[in-house]
């Protein structure tokens, strides 16, 4: 079983999905309503065993307004939105920009060994 799961490591095919997860996340956060997480119950465990809001509280529902432009109400729900949903998206486009690059390099190898087997046969 562990053997198998080593082998996405050099699939392209893997490399190829992630990237279109990677680059479809934000566009479904964008088409969604800026109030999409805004009712419901929290969850938070600090919150609950507490009685107090953590630094955390409240970033999910913040980034859903900043990704909509509504800063003012992102500014309400968690400050710290504009530090962290910037740094997200660095990290987004880092793993993006990472992943399409491994997979490039494994068409290039898989490319290259074919060539190599084509020439083998003749």
């Amino acid at each position: 079983m562990a053997s198998t799961l080593t082998h996405y490591k050099y699939n392209p095919t893997f490399y190829k999905a992630k990237a279109i997860v990677l680059a479809l996340f934000p566009l479904v956060l964008l088409l969604l309503p800026a109030d999409t997480f805004d009712n419901g119950k929290d969850f938070c465990l600090f919150t609950i065993l507490s009685g107090y809001h953590c630094w955390g509280c409240g970033l999910t529902r913040a980034c859903m307004h900043m990704i909509h432009l509504d800063f003012v109400t992102a500014e309400a729900y968690n400050i710290r939105v504009f530090i962290v949903l910037p740094m997200l998206c660095i990290m987004l486009l880092v793993e993006f920009v990472r992943t399409i690059m491994r997979y490039r390099k494994l068409m290039k190898k898989e490319k290259e060994n074919t060539a190599n087997k084509t020439e083998g046969t003749l």
